[in-house]
């Protein structure tokens, strides 16, 4: 299994991701040294969405389609 996830972060800004492990992730982007550059520097992150996929494939896909999204409109997936 793949997921698609959106965290916000400390300073509210929204990151979207994929991965095949959602918890080891989110714990990389708040603890690690592994985290994304961007989410290290706007720590704590908080996991607001998640979606499931069976390939990585089609998990990108989905990633690319949310990251071209404006703020708005992810945050109305969220809720």
């Amino acid at each position: 299994m793949y997921f698609v996830y959106i965290v916000e972060c400390a300073d509210k800004s929204l990151y979207v991701g994929c991965t095949n492990d959602l918890v080891k992730r989110i714990k990389q982007h708040n603890e690690s040294k592994w985290g994304a550059h961007y989410t290290k520097i706007r720590r704590p992150v908080v996991l607001r969405y998640s979606e499931q996929f069976p390939t990585l494939i089609s998990a990108r896909k989905r990633e690319a389609e949310i990251k071209g999204w404006r703020r708005k409109k992810k945050l109305a997936l969220i809720k």
